[in-house]
């Protein structure tokens, strides 16, 4: 049976302070079998407002009009960025006891996390939603990680255990993941699972300082202890503290998947692009020459690590005093592979398609802002860090077995192809 309509209310945490107000009603119906339409529409007393900015100035403009959506289950990509990702959705299935058949995109706006990604929250009424409940700190990790590990193996746990389970932003993955407050910073903090083949924790940890000395913008990171396993702490960028109001000042976000107006899944694959997502920082960006260079940087480093989920939905982009700009980077995980004749990225990388190697990342490095010797020598300048991967890895705490494992991944003879295949 189709499902019934449903409705509710956005609310954005106002620039420049730390007050709650309705930005505007989202409504979805369905139209077909798996077919959505939304409706959004901004608050008058919003549009009135100083200094207000729209949540997406290009597919979701300040308007007093209703605007249309059909895409991603008719929710605008700004808003579906702030609901729970994978392992969110898991979590609040089991909160509501219900199947994911059973539960709408709104359903899961309503029941997502109070600290979703960006600023926005939501409401079934015109209440302002009350006051998120307090951060998990460090200590209660260990109890988390057993939560979440029983979680995943047992489909259920008890209501007051699940509460503690904060079911995540759009940003995070699939992996079991808790929002932790630790000096006066907010961390996503990824959690180990007793099926991982090694410590994926601590290998994403040093490919992300791996990137950072390569050059790379990174976001905060750093490794937990936990029993005999390790929690891998990522600080979130959308958030800051105010010690003089002693709160957190939210920063508006939005995904590579909501600039590039894409779907998810493999129907949406044609609008997956580095070269697109460049093209798109034009119009965006505050700074669109540095953001280019950053985002051709990333994916070269996506390249020589094996990083092919490097999809849509982990790229960024901020907005701080009313400009956007490229997030700092975030979800770089090698994926250790056997194949050596070709490697490819999630995403469109230059006229060779999406394959992974020197003979096509540079191929449309204009779209970057960049010449063909400009854009070797940044590939050469990253390829020099990479290649000391091994001492890096292991300065992080990886080991040496894990080490060995990751040798499939970084680096693979694929990448330093100057041809294409079929040309060699």
């Amino acid at each position: 049976m189709p499902q019934p309509d449903q409705s509710c209310f956005v609310f954005i945490q106002l620039p420049g302070t730390y007050e709650w107000a309705i930005c505007g009603a989202l409504r979805v119906r369905e139209v077909g079998r798996g077919s959505f339409l939304g409706t959004f529409v901004y608050g008058q007393s919003y549009l009135k407002r100083q200094n207000v900015a729209a949540l997406d100035a290009f597919h979701l403009p300040l308007s007093d009009r209703l605007q249309e959506f059909t895409r991603l289950k008719g929710i605008p990509g700004a808003l579906r960025d702030a609901s729970p990702d994978a392992w969110g959705r898991r979590v609040i299935q089991a909160k509501l006891d219900r199947s994911e058949a059973d539960i709408s995109e709104v359903d899961y706006l309503l029941n997502g996390p109070d600290d979703g990604a960006g600023n926005l929250r939501f409401s079934p009424d015109k209440k302002t939603p009350g006051a998120p409940r307090p951060f998990n700190r460090t200590h209660q990790l260990q109890a988390l990680v057993d939560a979440a590990q029983t979680l995943e193996e047992e489909g259920k746990l008890p209501f007051e255990v699940l509460e503690q389970l904060e079911p995540g932003t759009s940003m995070g993955g699939a992996r079991p993941k808790v929002t932790i407050e630790d000096g006066q910073k907010v961390w996503l903090t990824k959690l180990p699972e007793k099926g991982d083949r090694y410590n994926m924790q601590r290998v994403e940890y040093a490919t992300l300082e791996l990137a950072r000395a390569a050059g790379l913008n990174v976001c905060g990171t750093r490794i937990e202890t936990v029993g005999n396993a390790n929690a891998l702490m990522l600080e979130r960028f959308d958030r800051e503290w105010n010690p003089d109001a002693k709160a957190y000042a939210r920063y508006g976000l939005v995904s590579g998947l909501t600039v590039l107006d894409a779907e998810e899944g493999y129907q949406g694959r044609d609008r997956w692009s580095y070269l697109l997502l460049a093209d798109e920082l034009r119009r965006w960006s505050a700074d669109p020459r540095a953001d280019r260079l950053e985002l051709f940087r990333r994916m070269v480093f996506n390249a020589m690590v094996t990083n092919n989920d490097d999809h849509p939905r982990n790229h960024a982009l901020l907005q701080r005093d009313g400009k956007w700009r490229l997030s700092p980077a975030y979800d770089i995980v090698p994926t250790p592979m056997v194949s050596q004749e070709r490697r490819d990225l999630a995403l469109e990388a230059g006229a060779f398609g999406r394959a992974a190697s020197r003979y096509n990342l540079a191929t449309r490095a204009e779209v970057f802002g960049l010449t063909r010797e400009q854009a070797n020598a940044e590939i050469d300048r990253i390829r020099a860090v990479v290649g000391e991967w091994r001492n890096l890895f292991l300065q992080h705490g990886v080991s040496r077995k894990d080490i060995e494992v990751m040798e499939q991944a970084i680096l693979p003879a694929s990448f330093e192809r100057t041809e294409p295949p079929e040309a060699v």
